[in-house]
């Protein structure tokens, strides 16, 4: 029987990073405070860390994927000073209102649809009832609950009305590196989510 990994997907923009709209150039790109200490809490719990992101500031023409690629890579490179990584990355370039033909339509993979977690579990062995979806908006939360994770909700990403707007019964926390701390103590505790 093939081992099944825990993982814990992460939405980028609002959660990992500030979020100031189609963040794409490595000067525009800042951690949110505790970030990396987040996810070096999460690896040491044993978890996979796999970025789920919704990029379509590609299909909109804004930049194209390779700037996406390169910023990772940056990301990479600053993770790597605290002695962390992630294990891998997930976009999703596509929106119906692009303007590039190929990337200009209604896809499996964008948020709140779960097909990046799909793909995550199947290529990585990820067992999705094991496993966490942390994101800031309310598609993060439905991509979870879709992929069969458990999903929560962190405050760093949305406006203060968007947030209060989401009625979902999801653990809420005011950062990741909360949300962090707060799964890795259930863990610790009894070894399983929603134990």
């Amino acid at each position: 029987m093939v081992k099944r990994n825990r993982a814990v997907f992460l939405d980028r923009d609002g959660t990992i990073n500030v979020e100031k709209g189609y963040v794409h150039k490595r000067e525009d790109f800042e951690f949110i405070q505790g970030a990396p200490e987040a996810i070096a809490l999460l690896r040491d719990a044993g978890f996979l860390i796999v970025v789920v992101t919704n990029q379509s500031g590609v299909a909109r023409g804004y930049y194209p994927l390779e700037m996406v690629h390169r910023l990772h890579s940056y990301m990479d490179e600053q993770l790597a000073k605290s002695g962390v990584s992630v294990d891998a990355y997930y976009i999703c370039p596509h929106h119906p209102e692009g303007v590039d033909g190929d990337l200009a339509k209604v896809c499996e993979c964008r948020k709140p649809l779960p097909g990046m977690l799909m793909d995550a579990a199947k290529s990585l062995s990820i067992n999705l009832s094991r496993s966490y979806m942390i994101g800031d908006k309310l598609s993060d939360v439905v991509a979870g609950l879709r992929a069969g994770c458990r999903s929560v909700l962190v405050g760093t990403g949305c406006d203060a009305d968007e947030l209060s707007s989401i009625s979902w019964d999801v653990p809420r926390y005011g950062t990741l590196l909360d949300a962090a701390r707060a799964i890795v103590d259930e863990i610790a505790r009894c070894g399983e989510p929603d134990c």
